[in-house]
């Protein structure tokens, strides 16, 4: 009887070598575990991205042939028109609105042009209070929105969009305004300003 459970205890002890080659078993399941990992790594990893720089470059031709067609749009001699019926006492205010709508709906800042064609519009003449150097030097940056009064139209760079606020008398200055407002849009021009006096100075320039 007392041997029977030693003999046990030397199978447990048999065991002992046998879980060594369990172990081993073990280190074999994770052999092919690592390969598949391996496999999946080189995918983040330094391999992955050798792949993934080709596809930037592609992307990045595509955005390339943008400006090309927007540059086509703004040589073209009529872009499109847009008239926002406007008092002169309001047309400042319509003017920002539009501007606010092209910004959210993704136009660039640098784009965008606004002339006055009365009063300057806030935003320059605070700027102009730092000097005409520095607030010039924002129009040559083509960075952000540029408000100039139309009497400095001949000094104004053409932009995609131009927006013109009639919030004065519409007299010769301000209808030589519009006209060449008109050269100055590349693909959109919109004149805030009563809709009469409007379409009567661009329909004769037409």
């Amino acid at each position: 009887m007392p041997l029977i459970p030693e003999e046990p205890q030397i199978h447990e002890s048999a065991q002992g070598p046998r879980a060594t080659p369990a172990t081993g078993r073990t280190a074999s399941t994770p052999r092919p575990v690592p390969g598949p990992r391996s496999a999946a790594t080189p995918r983040p990893g330094r391999p992955g991205p050798g792949p993934a720089r080709p596809a930037p470059p592609a992307p990045r031709p595509h955005p390339v042939p943008g400006p090309p067609r927007a540059a086509r749009t703004e040589n073209r001699s009529a872009p499109q028109f847009q008239l926002i019926p406007a008092a002169a006492g309001g047309a400042l205010d319509a003017a920002d609105e539009a501007v606010d709508l092209l910004l959210d709906s993704g136009r660039a800042p640098g784009d965008i042009l606004v002339l006055t064609t009365g009063d300057p519009h806030p935003w320059a003449t605070h700027e102009l209070s730092f000097g005409e150097a520095a607030y010039w030097a924002q129009h040559d940056a083509g960075d952000d929105v540029f408000f100039a009064g139309a009497v400095s139209l001949d000094r104004v760079a053409s932009r995609p969009v131009v927006i013109v606020s009639v919030n004065g008398t519409v007299d010769a200055a301000a209808a030589h305004a519009l006209s060449e407002a008109r050269n100055r849009a590349g693909a959109l021009l919109i004149v805030c300003g009563d809709p009469q006096e409007v379409n009567a100075v661009l329909g004769a320039a037409v």
